[in-house]
């Protein structure tokens, strides 16, 4: 329950809210009441980290997410960090464009679905269509190296945005198969240009968006998330460890608030140890972590923050309940996903 301080961001502790996808934005990706009120009643945590949000209608894969693309979506979204710092919250923006990883039943007719090559995630996605159908990823269109730059700047550009609506700072998704993952990995990087065909084409893109994204208000106020070695939506890599060594060397002097990293027990690399190697600043460790064992493991010096997800579903207070060695809520939820304030807005906290 110590604070600390990760660049330009203030923790009151270093309980983190970890970002998950809650799909209540509404149709066009605009921010809710509802969610409004589902980050303010988290606001007790060191930092919240929101959902991830796409940066352009192309960066767009699932149902109910939210974007900031427009400029009318900075009103929505400054409602939320109103909110969040009303309680002494600080909140940071998760950037997440999903690349290959999408349905064009969840996106706008005039959007398309790009990737570093045409290869297709072998993943379904559940849309509305029809009261809920599940559906198989599109074939992306692999972008041609001029049309490369046109969208780190949409990282750019959301960045500001994000800065406008009141954020504290931004975090760039970088793993779970989205579009910085699609270009680091050897599965879906099939480029022969100067933005694949060599390890270090394969890092450009992830690193030119970060300094894109610095370049709005400094490196301080910007993170990522990396998760070396992560499968999901049908993402490989033939050496995950070479790749996010060198991905860290190339970050690691430029000044990042902070590396956000996931344990994968059963998979090719243990991240925390490959990120304390390799990375010098603040380390957000995650992944199904219990109050005692997270603080077992910074007295251990394994990370510097520790992320909860589900626990952060059904506990909204879960900081003030860690400080108090109050019991905690189950983790068992419905609706997780499901439009609406149930399974998401009405979980009681201890006062209540």
């Amino acid at each position: 329950m110590t604070p600390a301080r990760f660049g330009s961001l203030e923790l009151k502790n270093r309980v983190v809210m970890a970002p998950m996808t809650r799909s209540r934005a509404g149709v066009d990706g605009e921010i809710t009441d509802i969610m409004v009120e589902y980050y303010r009643q988290r606001a007790g945590a060191g930092m919240i980290i929101t959902e991830g949000v796409y940066p352009s209608e192309d960066g767009k894969g699932y149902c109910r997410t939210p974007g900031l693309v427009h400029p009318e979506q900075v009103t929505g979204w400054r409602r939320v960090t109103d909110a969040v710092h009303a309680e002494g919250g600080t909140i940071v923006m998760q950037v997440m464009h999903v690349g290959r990883v999408a349905v064009a039943d969840n996106k706008r007719p005039d959007a398309e679905t790009v990737a570093p090559s045409a290869v297709t995630a072998n993943w379904k996605l559940f849309t509305d269509t029809g009261g809920g159908t599940m559906q198989p990823c599109v074939v992306p269109r692999a972008l041609e190296g001029h049309e490369i730059p046109a969208v780190i700047d949409t990282y750019r550009r959301c960045t500001e945005l994000a800065f406008e609506a009141g954020f504290d700072g931004v975090e760039l998704h970088g793993t779970s198969g989205y579009l910085p993952a699609q270009f680091l990995s050897t599965g879906t990087n099939r480029r022969m240009d100067d933005w694949g065909g060599s390890l270090a084409g394969r890092l450009r893109f992830f690193v030119e968006v970060a300094d894109a994204m610095a370049g709005v208000d400094g490196p301080g106020r910007v993170g990522f998330r990396i998760v070396p070695g992560n499968p999901y939506n049908d993402l490989h890599d033939d050496d995950p460890e070479e790749t996010f060594r060198a991905l860290l060397a190339a970050l690691n002097p430029r000044g990042f608030a902070y590396c956000h990293t996931i344990r994968l027990p059963r998979g090719p690399v243990d991240n925390e140890r490959l990120c304390r190697q390799c990375w010098d600043g603040p380390l957000i460790i995650n992944d199904s972590y219990t109050p005692q064992e997270a603080s077992d493991a910074l007295e251990l010096g394994r990370g510097d923050a520790v992320a909860f997800g589900r626990l952060y579903i059904t506990n909204p207070d879960l900081a003030e309940r860690i400080e108090a060695r109050a019991e905690l809520a189950p983790t068992d939820a419905d609706h997780i996903y499901d439009p609406g304030p149930e399974g998401y807005v009405d979980f009681p906290t201890r006062s209540r």
